[in-house]
């Protein structure tokens, strides 16, 4: 089996062809129709310049009216989506101020948008509060949320956390707490972070920096381990521990070897660990930028050309190996070929038994991207053949269905899918789930 599938027989393929047959092509780079599920007049036709403007992205009618009322009493304008490909197109067109989510929505999943959004540089500053029937709260801040409330809600608490929006979006200077015991790291740290929209705090040491956290509130701490007076996961947790301070987004940033104890530790306890090292200073501006929800439009050009080579570099999937199973070799190679560029190892069969067997050889697959329509042993066959292995329960399995049917997600999910994507196959939205489910 060849490692590199793409060769001169293919040469004609190219990412964004479509065609008609049901294996018909598979990339397809364009926005989706907009198929609105519900319809309630907002503000998207009255909006003018200097409005602030919330998306409300929410499948629930009546919930979206209750949302769409609390963002004008808190002083906003009002634009909803009960889909997720919709809200993809509505941020990008309106490039709205604060951004309200739902998970469980129907067409894009509410994680891939929280996602995608995050991975746009002209959207990733948008501050985004996941409200939704939602179990893994910690997941989904260090995706990048600002904030996570779960269902059922009070009318209380929606309108604390629209309020608590506001102020954010209304607060031009985001303030960063950076503590480093090393006089030269410290500088270096808060020479790659700062800028104009960044105000930031330098301390050196454990106490000093809990005495920074009672004089203001902070939107982002860099924490190093090595520090004089406390060991840094002692620190954290002291954070941690006071209800003021639970929701701060902590990033370490460490030289230290980390037992796995640490690890897990910290796991629990920040949203990012960076090791120092090669490339960890792109990684923490990267980061910083993320948690900070800063616009990068702002930010220097030196800082956006890092940016760049830190997004690009994709290191949650680099380095991945994914098996696609379909009948249809342009398919396969035309993936084969976006998924190299994210510098993921890929492996192929051209039908269910096929895929089957490799699986069984090749135990460390990260994710299986399974095309439903084969002849003899379809997709959804071979994901129940798949589901009956113990060691393959919790795989991965992301299902590529010809066409969008109603019901199609829910078969999927009933035959032991993970997700699926329909064709033609939208390349941001594969990526996207990748991300999502390797990294889960």
């Amino acid at each position: 089996m060849p490692t590199n599938p793409l060769d001169e027989r293919f040469e004609d393929i190219r990412l964004g062809e479509t065609q008609t047959s049901s294996h018909s092509s598979v990339i397809d780079q364009k926005e989706p129709p907009l198929l609105r599920e519900i319809e309630i007049a907002d503000d998207r036709d009255a909006i003018e310049s200097g409005d602030k403007v919330m998306l409300i992205v929410e499948d629930d009618a009546a919930f979206s009216r209750i949302l769409l009322d609390t963002a004008r009493e808190n002083g906003f304008k009002g634009i909803i989506a009960d889909r997720g490909d919709e809200a993809l197109v509505l941020a990008r067109k309106y490039k709205p101020d604060a951004v309200t989510l739902d998970v469980l929505l129907p067409g894009t999943h509410g994680l891939s948008v929280l996602d995608r959004l995050k991975r746009d540089s002209s959207t990733r500053h948008i501050p985004v509060h996941i409200i939704s029937v939602m179990e893994d709260t910690k997941r989904v801040l260090k995706m990048g949320a600002i904030a996570c409330l779960t269902k059922p809600v009070t009318k209380g608490a929606l309108n604390e956390a629209i309020t608590s929006m506001k102020g954010f979006v209304e607060r031009p200077m985001k303030n960063l707490l950076i503590v480093e015991d090393d006089d030269v790291e410290r500088s270096t740290v808060v020479e790659l972070v700062g800028d104009g929209d960044l105000s930031t705090t330098a301390v050196g040491s454990g106490s000093e920096a809990l005495e920074a956290l009672k004089s203001k509130p902070y939107d982002c701490a860099v924490i190093d381990l090595k520090l004089p007076d406390m060991d840094g996961v002692e620190l954290i947790d002291k954070i941690k521990k006071d209800a003021a301070l639970a929701k701060l987004p902590i990033i370490v940033y460490t030289g230290r070897e980390l037992s796995t104890k640490e690890e897990s530790d910290l796991k629990r306890l920040a949203v990012s660990v960076i090791g120092k090292g090669k490339d960890s200073m792109h990684q923490l501006l990267e980061e910083t930028t993320l948690f900070l929800h800063r616009v990068e439009a702002n930010m220097s050009e030196p800082k956006r050309r890092m940016l760049e080579d830190a997004y690009r570099s994709d290191r949650e999937l680099a380095g991945r190996k994914v098996l696609i199973i379909d009948d249809d070799i342009r398919n396969i190679f035309a993936v084969t070929s976006l998924l190299e560029r994210h510098k993921m190892h890929v492996i192929y069969a051209e039908n269910g038994r096929e895929g089957i067997e490799i699986l069984k050889k090749t135990p460390d697959i990260d994710c299986v991207l399974m095309d439903i329509m084969m002849p003899d042993l379809d997709g959804y066959e071979a994901t129940r053949e798949i589901r009956t292995m113990r060691k393959f329960k919790s795989l991965p399995i992301i299902a590529v269905t010809a066409k969008a049917m109603k019901g199609d997600r829910q078969k999927c999910i009933e035959a032991g899918a993970s997700d699926y994507i329909t064709k033609p196959v939208e390349t941001e939205q594969l990526i996207s789930l990748l991300r999502i489910w390797i990294n889960r």
